[in-house]
């Protein structure tokens, strides 16, 4: 009679030749086992900002799968997500609510940085980074502010790349590159969703992994000299 295979120690066998040749316990044991200020709370603000950007992206993934790009379908598109879909209206209300409470947790996050001074050395690549993905989620707020393509994201999409425009010496270039022609139009919305879905959350992410490998290498800043616990 044949031997009937154990799950359990085929399970434990595979982990085992896994972690063999990548080192996954090690490098949780790491990242968990950090030793931290006692005014650890206030670095929350990252954390949720993180949280927020999690969010953003699944219930971006999902709005995708039914918007359409283009001034025709736009508008309607949304309608449909909001009137006709399950759970179309909270999908997209979540994602409104989470990237203003991105933008405010992001803003808040570098006021923390600022007053406690972690910003200094050795930490100032951190917060370039850092800052870098501040412009990033700006971006990610003026860009998809267009895609509802109704009146109020028309004008505000014109005012803001006028805003653009008025840059001495380059201003021109950059209010045409924005809009992809001379005025806001189809080309601007096509343009705006390809930025908001494919450009910034790949810039975005990959920097963000970057701040927190550099977070994690530098360990987390002690602003009030207190010994860690």
């Amino acid at each position: 009679m044949a031997r009937m295979l154990n799950p359990t120690r085929v399970s434990q066998g595979l982990l085992a030749w896994i972690e063999e040749r990548i080192p996954v316990q090690a490098w949780i044991a790491a990242s968990l086992h950090v030793t931290i200020p006692r005014s650890a709370h206030t670095f929350y603000l990252g954390g949720i900002t993180l949280f927020c950007f999690v969010v953003q992206g699944t219930t971006g993934i999902l709005l995708a799968l039914y918007y359409q790009p283009t001034p025709e379908t736009a508008y309607d598109s949304i309608l449909v997500i909001m009137n006709q879909l399950n759970f179309g209206w909270l999908i997209r209300s979540v994602h409104a609510w989470s990237a203003n409470l991105m933008i405010i947790f992001c803003i808040l996050h570098l006021l923390r940085i600022v007053l406690q001074g972690a910003y200094k050395k050795p930490r100032e690549i951190t917060w370039l980074v850092g800052m870098g993905l501040l412009f990033l989620t700006l971006g990610f707020g003026f860009t998809g502010y267009l895609l509802p393509w109704d009146q109020r994201a028309f004008w505000a999409t014109t005012v803001g790349t006028e805003i653009a425009g008025a840059v001495p010496f380059i201003g021109d270039f950059v209010r045409q590159f924005l809009r992809g022609g001379a005025d806001v139009s189809a080309a601007t919305l096509t343009r705006f969703f390809g930025v908001h879905v494919l450009v910034l959350p790949v810039a975005l992410a990959g920097l963000l992994v970057l701040h927190l490998l550099l977070i994690h290498q530098q360990g987390l800043a002690d602003p009030e000299g207190d010994e860690n616990e």
